[in-house]
Protein backbone atom coordinates (compact mmCIF):
# COMPACT_ATOMS: atom_id res chain seq x y z
CA UNK A 1 0.00 0.00 0.00
CA UNK A 2 1.06 3.49 -1.04
CA UNK A 3 2.48 5.76 2.17
CA UNK A 4 -0.73 7.36 3.43
CA UNK A 5 -0.42 11.26 3.07
CA UNK A 6 0.93 13.62 5.63
CA UNK A 7 -0.66 16.77 6.53
CA UNK A 8 1.62 19.76 8.56
CA UNK A 9 -0.08 22.19 10.51
CA UNK A 10 3.06 24.67 11.97
CA UNK A 11 5.42 22.56 13.43
CA UNK A 12 3.61 19.31 13.72
CA UNK A 13 3.16 16.93 11.36
CA UNK A 14 -0.01 14.82 11.50
CA UNK A 15 0.16 10.93 10.07
CA UNK A 16 1.45 7.61 10.08
CA UNK A 17 4.70 7.31 11.62
CA UNK A 18 3.92 10.92 13.77
CA UNK A 19 2.53 11.50 17.28
CA UNK A 20 -1.04 11.40 17.66
CA UNK A 21 -2.32 15.45 17.17
CA UNK A 22 -4.19 15.70 20.78
CA UNK A 23 -6.67 18.95 20.56
CA UNK A 24 -8.24 20.39 23.60
CA UNK A 25 -11.95 21.10 22.19
CA UNK A 26 -12.85 24.74 24.32
CA UNK A 27 -15.48 24.80 22.00
CA UNK A 28 -18.03 27.64 23.61
CA UNK A 29 -16.56 26.45 27.19
CA UNK A 30 -15.85 29.51 28.00
CA UNK A 31 -19.57 30.88 28.14
CA UNK A 32 -18.46 34.17 26.45
CA UNK A 33 -15.98 34.60 29.24
CA UNK A 34 -12.56 35.95 27.46
CA UNK A 35 -10.37 36.04 30.75
CA UNK A 36 -11.92 32.33 31.32
CA UNK A 37 -10.80 31.29 27.61
CA UNK A 38 -7.39 32.71 28.25
CA UNK A 39 -7.38 30.48 30.90
CA UNK A 40 -8.42 27.76 28.93
CA UNK A 41 -5.39 28.32 26.40
CA UNK A 42 -2.70 27.95 29.27
CA UNK A 43 -4.57 25.01 31.04
CA UNK A 44 -4.60 22.87 27.34
CA UNK A 45 -0.82 23.40 27.14
CA UNK A 46 0.22 22.75 30.71
CA UNK A 47 -2.00 19.30 30.35
CA UNK A 48 0.29 18.85 26.99
CA UNK A 49 -1.67 19.21 24.38
CA UNK A 50 -0.90 20.26 20.75
CA UNK A 51 -3.78 22.88 20.03
CA UNK A 52 -6.56 24.24 21.73
CA UNK A 53 -9.77 24.70 19.31
CA UNK A 54 -12.63 27.24 19.80
CA UNK A 55 -15.86 27.96 17.52
CA UNK A 56 -16.01 30.77 15.98
CA UNK A 57 -20.32 31.71 15.89
CA UNK A 58 -21.88 34.55 13.99
CA UNK A 59 -25.46 33.15 14.43
CA UNK A 60 -27.38 35.53 12.16
CA UNK A 61 -25.14 34.27 9.31
CA UNK A 62 -25.24 30.35 10.75
CA UNK A 63 -28.78 29.82 11.39
CA UNK A 64 -32.39 30.95 11.47
CA UNK A 65 -33.21 32.13 14.74
CA UNK A 66 -36.05 29.85 14.96
CA UNK A 67 -34.34 26.96 14.00
CA UNK A 68 -34.48 23.44 15.49
CA UNK A 69 -33.14 22.46 18.87
CA UNK A 70 -32.07 19.49 20.18
CA UNK A 71 -32.97 18.72 23.74
CA UNK A 72 -28.83 18.19 25.24
CA UNK A 73 -28.92 22.13 24.23
CA UNK A 74 -31.70 22.79 26.28
CA UNK A 75 -32.15 26.34 25.04
CA UNK A 76 -32.82 28.72 21.83
CA UNK A 77 -29.58 27.39 19.89
CA UNK A 78 -29.70 31.12 18.69
CA UNK A 79 -30.04 32.66 21.87
CA UNK A 80 -27.08 30.50 23.44
CA UNK A 81 -24.53 30.99 20.48
CA UNK A 82 -25.71 35.18 20.69
CA UNK A 83 -24.79 34.78 24.43
CA UNK A 84 -21.33 32.95 24.27
CA UNK A 85 -19.80 34.22 21.44
CA UNK A 86 -16.61 35.70 21.73
CA UNK A 87 -15.46 38.77 19.91
CA UNK A 88 -13.40 39.26 16.50
CA UNK A 89 -10.98 41.09 18.78
CA UNK A 90 -11.43 38.70 21.77
CA UNK A 91 -10.35 36.13 18.97
CA UNK A 92 -7.11 37.94 17.91
CA UNK A 93 -6.06 37.94 22.05
CA UNK A 94 -6.51 34.05 22.18
CA UNK A 95 -4.27 33.55 19.48
CA UNK A 96 -1.83 35.80 20.81
CA UNK A 97 -1.81 34.63 24.06
CA UNK A 98 -2.07 30.86 22.28
CA UNK A 99 1.55 31.71 20.44
CA UNK A 100 3.06 33.39 23.89
CA UNK A 101 1.68 29.72 24.99
CA UNK A 102 2.86 27.65 22.75
CA UNK A 103 0.10 25.91 21.74
CA UNK A 104 -1.73 25.59 18.23
CA UNK A 105 -4.41 27.91 18.33
CA UNK A 106 -7.75 26.32 16.05
CA UNK A 107 -11.53 27.41 15.58
CA UNK A 108 -14.63 25.65 13.92
CA UNK A 109 -16.27 28.14 11.48
CA UNK A 110 -19.83 27.89 11.20
CA UNK A 111 -20.36 30.11 8.27
CA UNK A 112 -18.78 31.96 5.50
CA UNK A 113 -18.41 35.06 7.19
CA UNK A 114 -16.34 33.22 10.16
CA UNK A 115 -14.33 30.95 7.68
CA UNK A 116 -13.62 34.82 6.55
CA UNK A 117 -12.31 36.56 9.60
CA UNK A 118 -10.14 33.38 10.63
CA UNK A 119 -8.47 33.41 7.29
CA UNK A 120 -7.55 37.07 8.40
CA UNK A 121 -6.47 36.19 11.95
CA UNK A 122 -4.66 34.44 10.67
CA UNK A 123 -5.64 30.47 11.47
CA UNK A 124 -3.28 27.76 10.56
CA UNK A 125 -5.69 25.13 9.48
CA UNK A 126 -9.51 24.72 10.31
CA UNK A 127 -11.35 22.15 11.83
CA UNK A 128 -14.82 22.05 10.18
CA UNK A 129 -17.45 20.28 12.27
CA UNK A 130 -19.61 17.29 11.61
CA UNK A 131 -23.45 19.59 10.79
CA UNK A 132 -20.99 21.08 8.11
CA UNK A 133 -20.06 17.69 6.20
CA UNK A 134 -22.83 17.82 3.93
CA UNK A 135 -22.39 21.94 3.75
CA UNK A 136 -20.79 21.80 0.29
CA UNK A 137 -20.68 25.68 -0.52
CA UNK A 138 -18.77 25.94 2.98
CA UNK A 139 -16.72 22.93 2.87
CA UNK A 140 -15.66 24.52 -1.02
CA UNK A 141 -15.54 28.04 0.16
CA UNK A 142 -13.11 27.07 3.07
CA UNK A 143 -11.40 24.25 0.69
CA UNK A 144 -10.37 27.64 -1.44
CA UNK A 145 -8.32 29.10 1.19
CA UNK A 146 -5.41 26.29 0.48
CA UNK A 147 -5.06 25.68 4.04
CA UNK A 148 -5.04 22.27 6.12
CA UNK A 149 -8.95 21.08 6.63
CA UNK A 150 -9.71 18.64 9.66
CA UNK A 151 -13.24 17.30 8.94
CA UNK A 152 -15.39 15.70 11.27
CA UNK A 153 -17.91 13.20 10.24
CA UNK A 154 -20.04 12.53 13.00
CA UNK A 155 -24.38 12.34 11.92
CA UNK A 156 -23.05 10.94 8.30
CA UNK A 157 -23.42 7.89 6.23
CA UNK A 158 -20.61 6.42 3.98
CA UNK A 159 -21.79 8.23 1.04
CA UNK A 160 -22.35 11.72 2.51
CA UNK A 161 -18.38 11.34 3.86
CA UNK A 162 -17.52 9.99 0.08
CA UNK A 163 -19.81 12.94 -1.43
CA UNK A 164 -17.77 15.49 0.74
CA UNK A 165 -14.28 14.24 0.28
CA UNK A 166 -14.75 13.44 -3.24
CA UNK A 167 -15.64 17.51 -4.14
CA UNK A 168 -13.12 18.97 -1.34
CA UNK A 169 -9.80 16.78 -2.58
CA UNK A 170 -10.38 18.38 -6.04
CA UNK A 171 -9.46 21.60 -4.16
CA UNK A 172 -7.62 20.85 -1.54
CA UNK A 173 -5.45 17.92 -0.62
CA UNK A 174 -4.35 19.04 2.96
CA UNK A 175 -6.99 17.00 4.20
CA UNK A 176 -7.27 14.92 7.61
CA UNK A 177 -11.06 13.11 8.39
CA UNK A 178 -13.10 12.58 12.34
CA UNK A 179 -14.78 9.97 13.02
CA UNK A 180 -17.17 11.55 15.11
CA UNK A 181 -20.63 10.33 17.37
CA UNK A 182 -22.79 13.66 17.74
CA UNK A 183 -24.57 12.84 20.86
CA UNK A 184 -23.57 14.23 23.94
CA UNK A 185 -22.35 12.24 25.56
CA UNK A 186 -22.10 9.59 23.40
CA UNK A 187 -22.47 5.76 24.87
CA UNK A 188 -19.68 3.49 24.35
CA UNK A 189 -21.77 0.97 22.16
CA UNK A 190 -21.79 3.82 19.55
CA UNK A 191 -18.52 4.66 19.39
CA UNK A 192 -18.07 2.38 16.62
CA UNK A 193 -13.92 2.85 16.96
CA UNK A 194 -13.73 0.06 14.45
CA UNK A 195 -14.66 2.05 11.43
CA UNK A 196 -11.05 4.42 11.78
CA UNK A 197 -8.66 1.57 10.16
CA UNK A 198 -11.81 1.32 7.56
CA UNK A 199 -11.68 5.09 6.66
CA UNK A 200 -7.77 5.19 6.77
CA UNK A 201 -7.29 2.59 3.89
CA UNK A 202 -10.64 3.98 2.27
CA UNK A 203 -9.06 7.56 1.84
CA UNK A 204 -5.60 7.07 2.56
CA UNK A 205 -5.68 10.25 4.72
CA UNK A 206 -4.53 11.24 8.51
CA UNK A 207 -7.79 10.12 10.23
CA UNK A 208 -9.06 10.87 14.05
CA UNK A 209 -11.77 10.75 16.57
CA UNK A 210 -13.75 13.82 18.04
CA UNK A 211 -14.81 11.71 20.93
CA UNK A 212 -17.84 12.66 23.12
CA UNK A 213 -17.89 9.99 25.54
CA UNK A 214 -17.22 10.07 28.74
CA UNK A 215 -14.23 9.32 30.10
CA UNK A 216 -10.72 8.68 28.52
CA UNK A 217 -10.99 4.48 27.31
CA UNK A 218 -12.35 5.53 23.97
CA UNK A 219 -9.46 8.08 23.47
CA UNK A 220 -6.72 6.03 24.24
CA UNK A 221 -8.36 3.19 22.51
CA UNK A 222 -8.75 5.11 19.22
CA UNK A 223 -4.88 5.63 19.42
CA UNK A 224 -4.28 2.18 20.07
CA UNK A 225 -6.00 1.56 16.75
CA UNK A 226 -3.27 3.98 14.89
CA UNK A 227 -5.57 7.57 15.02
CA UNK A 228 -3.86 10.34 13.84
CA UNK A 229 -6.01 12.98 15.79
CA UNK A 230 -7.72 12.76 18.88
CA UNK A 231 -9.75 15.44 19.95
CA UNK A 232 -11.78 15.59 22.99
CA UNK A 233 -14.00 18.24 24.73
CA UNK A 234 -11.93 20.34 27.36
CA UNK A 235 -12.83 22.07 30.17
CA UNK A 236 -11.46 23.80 33.67
CA UNK A 237 -14.34 22.46 35.37
CA UNK A 238 -17.99 20.61 34.61
CA UNK A 239 -19.52 22.75 37.26
CA UNK A 240 -20.20 25.34 34.67
CA UNK A 241 -23.18 26.23 32.73
CA UNK A 242 -23.30 24.74 29.37
CA UNK A 243 -24.46 21.91 27.24
CA UNK A 244 -20.85 20.53 26.76
CA UNK A 245 -19.53 20.51 30.05
CA UNK A 246 -20.36 17.07 30.97
CA UNK A 247 -19.03 15.52 28.62
CA UNK A 248 -15.64 17.26 28.98
CA UNK A 249 -12.70 16.75 30.96
CA UNK A 250 -11.16 18.97 33.24
CA UNK A 251 -7.39 19.76 32.86
CA UNK A 252 -5.69 17.05 35.83
CA UNK A 253 -7.84 14.03 33.21
CA UNK A 254 -7.10 15.82 29.98
CA UNK A 255 -3.56 15.53 31.22
CA UNK A 256 -3.49 11.78 32.00
CA UNK A 257 -5.23 11.12 28.84
CA UNK A 258 -2.02 13.13 27.10
CA UNK A 259 0.15 10.77 29.21
CA UNK A 260 -1.95 7.70 28.24
CA UNK A 261 -1.99 8.59 24.70
CA UNK A 262 1.75 9.19 24.49
CA UNK A 263 2.24 5.66 26.44
CA UNK A 264 0.18 3.94 23.63
CA UNK A 265 2.15 5.59 21.35
CA UNK A 266 5.46 3.95 22.58
CA UNK A 267 4.04 0.70 23.12
CA UNK A 268 2.47 0.00 19.74
CA UNK A 269 6.35 -0.45 18.40
CA UNK A 270 6.85 -1.41 15.07
CA UNK A 271 4.49 -4.72 14.33
CA UNK A 272 7.90 -6.95 14.41
CA UNK A 273 8.21 -9.76 16.20
CA UNK A 274 11.34 -9.70 18.10
CA UNK A 275 13.39 -10.11 21.56
CA UNK A 276 12.88 -6.72 23.14
CA UNK A 277 15.70 -5.27 25.11
CA UNK A 278 16.01 -6.24 28.54
CA UNK A 279 14.57 -10.13 27.50
CA UNK A 280 17.59 -11.91 26.97
CA UNK A 281 18.15 -12.20 30.74
CA UNK A 282 14.92 -13.36 31.47
CA UNK A 283 14.92 -15.53 28.67
CA UNK A 284 18.13 -17.16 29.75
CA UNK A 285 16.89 -17.76 32.48
CA UNK A 286 13.26 -18.65 32.11
CA UNK A 287 13.39 -20.68 28.82
CA UNK A 288 14.80 -24.37 28.73
CA UNK A 289 17.67 -26.74 27.40
CA UNK A 290 18.02 -30.01 27.06
CA UNK A 291 19.99 -31.36 29.78
CA UNK A 292 20.98 -35.36 30.77
CA UNK A 293 18.65 -37.50 33.31
CA UNK A 294 21.47 -40.13 33.95
CA UNK A 295 25.17 -40.67 32.89
CA UNK A 296 25.41 -41.56 29.58
CA UNK A 297 28.89 -42.91 28.42
CA UNK A 298 30.43 -42.17 25.34
CA UNK A 299 29.53 -44.08 22.01
CA UNK A 300 26.06 -44.34 23.65
CA UNK A 301 22.96 -43.72 21.32
CA UNK A 302 21.01 -40.92 23.56
CA UNK A 303 17.78 -42.55 24.39
CA UNK A 304 14.36 -41.07 25.16
CA UNK A 305 15.16 -41.81 29.10
CA UNK A 306 18.38 -40.23 29.02
CA UNK A 307 17.44 -36.28 28.69
CA UNK A 308 14.70 -33.95 29.42
CA UNK A 309 13.94 -30.45 29.47
CA UNK A 310 15.28 -27.76 32.57
CA UNK A 311 15.74 -24.35 32.83
CA UNK A 312 18.09 -22.63 32.27
CA UNK A 313 18.03 -21.26 28.65
CA UNK A 314 21.68 -21.34 28.15
CA UNK A 315 22.45 -24.72 26.36
CA UNK A 316 20.55 -26.67 23.58
CA UNK A 317 17.03 -25.17 23.41
CA UNK A 318 13.99 -27.62 24.46
CA UNK A 319 12.33 -27.50 20.67
CA UNK A 320 15.45 -29.50 19.59
CA UNK A 321 14.75 -32.26 21.84
CA UNK A 322 13.70 -34.36 19.04
CA UNK A 323 17.16 -33.95 17.17
CA UNK A 324 19.01 -35.35 19.95
CA UNK A 325 17.27 -38.73 20.73
CA UNK A 326 19.12 -40.73 18.46
CA UNK A 327 22.39 -39.28 17.99
CA UNK A 328 25.77 -40.69 19.55
CA UNK A 329 27.53 -39.39 22.55
CA UNK A 330 31.01 -38.62 21.13
CA UNK A 331 32.16 -38.34 25.00
CA UNK A 332 30.84 -38.91 28.42
CA UNK A 333 27.90 -36.70 29.22
CA UNK A 334 27.44 -36.83 33.28
CA UNK A 335 23.92 -36.40 35.20
CA UNK A 336 22.51 -32.99 35.26
CA UNK A 337 24.78 -31.09 32.59
CA UNK A 338 23.47 -28.84 30.19
CA UNK A 339 24.20 -30.84 26.60
CA UNK A 340 26.08 -29.09 24.30
CA UNK A 341 26.01 -29.29 20.30
CA UNK A 342 29.79 -30.74 20.52
CA UNK A 343 28.89 -33.67 22.70
CA UNK A 344 26.95 -35.07 19.96
CA UNK A 345 27.62 -36.70 16.44
CA UNK A 346 26.60 -34.83 13.31
CA UNK A 347 23.94 -35.61 11.45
Amino acid sequence: MDKRVAIQIQHKTIGDGHPCFIIAEAGINHNGDEKLALEMIVEARSAGADAVKFQTHLPEHEMLSGGAVAAYVGESLFDLLKRVSLSFEAHKRLLAHARANNIIFLSTPFSREAADFLETLPVSAFKIGSGELTNLPLQEHIARKNKPMIISAGMATSDEVEATLGRIRGINQELALMHCTSTYPTPYEHANLNVLPLLKSKYNLPVGLSDHTLGTAVSIAAAALGANLIEKHFTLSRDLEGPDQKASLEPAEFRDLVQSIRAVEKALGDGIKKIQPGEDEVRRMAQHSVVSLRDIPRGNTILADDVWVKRPGTGISARHLSAIIGRRALRFIPKDRLLDWKDLEVR
